[in-house]
C-alpha cells in the first residue's frame, strides 16, 4: 500500500473547500475531517438523522476530487454483498467446458477460484482501487455486531483475507467514514480504530447560511422565518423531525411557489415537505397555531 498525499494542507482549506462544494462547515468538523486525511484514519460521524452525516462524506469526495464508493448498510447485510461474490453462473460455465475437456477437479477448482469469476462489492473495490478514494460505510449502527467484527481487519490495516485468493492490501489509502444514527451502541473494538465526531442539528445562524447557499434565490427574510419554525417543530415530540435536507426541500418548494412570506395559511400547505407522518402534522399545526388543514374533517 502506498501511503497518499494529505488532501488538504490545513484545517482552513477544509474549510474553504468544502464551501466550494456548498458545504457549510464550521471549525470542529473541519478539524475531524482534516485529522482523519492526514492520519489516515477512519472517521465515525454520529448523531440523528437528517443532520448531514452522509452529505459530509459526499462533500469530502467532491472538495477532494475523488470517488465516492459507499456502501449502504442494512440489517442482515454479509461478507458477500460488502466485500465479494463468486460469479456462479461463470463458474458453471467453466466447470462445464472443462469437464468435457477432462480436466482434473484440482485443476478446475483452481482455475474457478481466481480473477476472472470475482465480483468485487464496495469494500473490495475501495480497496484495490488503483487511485485514492472515499469509501462511505453508511449506518454501520443498521448492521449486526457480526458485520462490525469483519470490519475490523479492514479498518486496522486497510486489508482485508479472501480464502481462496489470500490478503489483498489497499493499494492506496481510501479516506474512510462511518456513519450512525445511533440506533445501537458500536462496538469499542470499532470506535478504537475511528476518529470520533458527532453531529447534531446545527444552530440558527449556521442553517441559515445552509440554506441560503443551496437556494440562493430565496429572500433572507423568509429563511428567516423558515428556520425559526423548523427550529420550533424540532423541540417538538415528533415521530421524524425535519432534517436539514428537508429544510431545503422546504425553501426550493417556496421559491418555485413565488411565496414572498411564510404566513400561517403557506405555511399550512406547504408543511408536507417538512413533515412526513399525520401525527406530526397534527401535532406542529396545534402547537404552533397553526389553522386546521382543510383535509381533516
Amino acid at each position: 500500500m502506498t501511503n497518499s498525499a494529505s488532501h488538504y494542507s490545513s484545517v482552513k482549506e477544509v474549510i474553504a473547500r468544502l464551501r466550494e462544494v456548498d458545504y457549510i462547515s464550521d471549525t470542529r468538523v473541519a478539524t475531524a475531517v482534516y485529522l482523519a486525511d492526514r492520519l489516515g484514519k477512519p472517521l465515525l460521524v454520529e448523531g440523528p438523522a437528517g443532520v448531514g452525516k452522509t452529505e459530509l462524506a459526499k462533500s469530502v469526495a467532491a472538495s477532494a476530487k475523488l470517488d465516492l464508493v459507499r456502501l449502504q448498510c442494512y440489517e442482515g447485510l454479509d461478507e458477500a454483498r460488502a466485500l465479494y461474490e463468486w460469479n456462479y453462473r461463470k463458474q458453471l460455465l467453466r466447470i462445464q467446458a472443462d469437464e468435457a475437456r477432462e480436466h482434473h477437479w484440482e485443476e478446475i477448482e483452481e482455475s474457478i477460484f481466481d480473477e476472472p469469476f470475482l465480483l468485487e462489492r464496495p469494500l473490495l473495490h475501495a480497496i484495490r482501487s488503483e487511485k485514492p478514494v472515499v469509501l462511505l460505510i453508511d449506518e454501520i449502527d443498521r448492521t449486526e455486531f457480526e458485520f462490525e467484527a469483519f470490519l475490523l481487519e479492514l479498518l486496522s490495516d486497510f486489508q482485508v483475507t479472501i480464502p481462496e485468493l489470500g490478503t489483498m492490501k489497499a493499494r492506496t489509502t481510501p479516506v474512510v467514514f462511518l456513519t450512525s444514527n445511533a440506533t445501537r451502541e458500536l462496538s469499542e473494538a470499532l470506535k478504537r480504530r475511528c476518529l470520533y465526531l458527532h453531529l447534531d442539528y446545527p444552530e440558527s445562524d449556521r442553517e441559515r447560511e445552509i440554506i441560503l447557499t443551496r437556494v440562493p434565490q430565496l429572500p433572507e427574510s423568509i429563511a428567516d422565518q423558515l428556520v425559526r419554525l423548523i427550529r420550533a417543530m424540532r423541540q417538538l415530540e415528533l415521530k421524524k423531525r425535519p432534517s436539514i435536507s428537508e429544510s431545503i426541500d422546504w425553501a426550493r418548494t417556496l421559491v418555485e411557489l413565488g411565496v414572498e412570506t411564510l404566513d400561517e395559511e403557506t405555511t399550512q400547505d406547504t408543511l408536507n415537505v417538512v413533515l412526513k407522518y399525520r401525527q406530526d402534522l397534527e401535532r406542529v399545526a396545534q402547537q404552533l397555531k397553526l389553522p386546521p388543514s382543510p383535509h381533516h374533517n
